[in-house]
């Protein structure tokens, strides 16, 4: 989908990916190595009750999963950012995640009329529909300059 083709409203869902003990423990190890996300036995005992993925380790699976959905990544051109974002409720191993992408503004560039920002609101939420995560990014896309 190119700029064009977005309008406000536009709802899109990805496809689901599941969280495994293994990859929340990788991850954490490797960028957010606190005790609830690297190590069972001491989750258990926090207020987590058990072992949780970083919010890091989240956002970056929904990007992911955003990408593989095509929504937009065929016709981007960067980002400016993302803001917005909220860690609403714990990920634990097994969950499964899934996108619900809503587009929510679009502005043509008036210097570069090659191009556009799509604003999308995003929320993560498990299989049984409690979502754990919201954020908004903006995303630089490719437009026909006289669309």
């Amino acid at each position: 989908m190119i700029f064009n083709d977005f309008a406000a409203g536009q709802v899109f869902e990805t496809d689901t990916k599941t969280i495994t003990e293994e990859a929340i423990i990788a991850f954490a190890n490797e960028y957010d190595w606190q005790y609830f996300h690297t190590d069972a036995e001491a989750a258990e005992r926090s207020h987590f009750g058990g072992l949780i993925a970083s919010g890091f380790h989240t956002l970056l699976t929904a990007f992911g999963l955003t990408l593989a959905s095509r929504t937009w990544s065929e016709a981007s051109m960067g980002s400016p950012g993302i803001e917005e974002v909220r860690w609403l409720a714990p990920v634990r191993p097994g969950d499964a995640l899934t996108v619900r992408i809503e587009v929510a503004d679009t502005k043509p560039s008036r210097s570069k009329p090659d191009r556009g920002i799509v604003t999308f609101d995003h929320a993560v939420s498990r299989q049984d529909g409690t979502v754990v995560m919201t954020y908004r990014s903006m995303v630089i896309i490719g437009r026909k300059p006289n669309g």
